[in-house]
């Protein structure tokens, strides 16, 4: 029986060639079935592929063949499941480019990365660790993400940047809004990791003294705790399952756009031009149509 899964990695790594590894990712990728989002630039490769559990095991193999590539950071999820083609119906296409970043903080000169990866970023901390850091200090979580990902799930109590896109943060950064934190021990946290990668060498290059990361980021904290830790809701995910649980009976963070009841379901706003996610339940999702404050909250069907 075919077994849809999902794979999210990414490492840091010196490319001299990044347009020869995006045509051998793009083959492979074809050669094995798979859908999803690969991003590659002098600074590493970023992705997300899905497809039957076996193509994706081979996918990583052949891929950890590339010396830069060894020890890719690697996290595994449930996918949703596969067509008749056995095609991955979490991504609508295979998309395989060459970007200035791998993460668009639109700061590519600010990073420096070597073979062991990006230098000066904050302290990693494993999940356990974290945990052990929260019981002894009075620690800052500093959400990573952009602002309407954590409407459906957070670290309690986190610092939520007022950002609609990872390019924001820089000028968030240097706002002031956060100049009281400069002297806390701050934990940043993500997806799966990546953005803190980039994220606390520019919060460190501004002022910022203690800075830690969360390891493998939101996704290994999940598989390591579930429910039971300091994350509250569901994790939101950018392919179309749009959201994920780490165990059954989550919390329900996020208010629905339309009938404000509570629920971690999210949708795209109706308006097929714009790119706004909101939140809205499944009831409301199936008697009327979601849209943003631009595009009209509720319309019918």
């Amino acid at each position: 029986m075919a077994v849809p899964k999902v794979l999210l990695y990414y490492a840091f790594t010196p490319l001299a060639d990044p347009e020869a590894v995006r045509l051998w990712q793009r083959d492979l990728c074809r050669s094995l079935n798979l859908r999803g989002r690969i991003l590659i630039s002098r600074h590493g490769i970023n992705g997300t592929v899905g497809g039957e559990l076996r193509d994706v095991k081979r996918y990583l193999r052949t891929t950890r063949e590339y010396a830069g590539f060894a020890h890719l950071d690697a996290k595994w999820s449930e996918g949703s499941q596969l067509d008749a083609q056995g095609l991955s119906t979490d991504f609508p296409k295979l998309s395989v480019k060459v970007r200035d970043e791998i993460v668009s903080f639109g700061v590519p000169d600010e990073i420096t990365v070597t073979d062991s990866g990006i230098v000066g970023g904050g302290t990693k901390l494993s999940p356990p660790e974290l945990d052990a850091l929260v019981a002894e200090r009075d620690v800052v979580f500093f959400d990573g993400r952009n602002a309407f990902e954590a409407q459906i799930g957070r670290f309690r109590d986190a610092v939520v940047p007022d950002v609609r896109t990872t390019r924001d943060f820089v000028a968030e950064l240097e706002s002031g809004k956060y100049d009281h934190l400069k002297d806390k021990p701050v934990v940043t946290y993500c997806t799966g990791g990546i953005r803190c990668e980039v994220l606390t060498p520019l919060m460190k290059a501004r002022g910022f003294t203690e800075v830690y990361q969360l390891d493998g980021g939101i996704v290994r904290y999940g598989e390591y705790a579930g429910n039971g830790g300091l994350w509250d809701g569901s994790l939101y995910v950018f392919d179309g399952r749009i959201s994920m649980d780490f165990a059954p009976d989550a919390v329900q963070l996020g208010t629905c756009t339309i009938c404000g009841s509570a629920t971690n379901h999210m949708v795209n706003c109706h308006e097929s031009s714009c790119r706004e996610q909101l939140v809205c339940c499944e009831d409301c999702l199936h008697t009327t149509s979601a849209g943003c404050s631009v595009h009209v909250t509720a319309s019918a069907l």
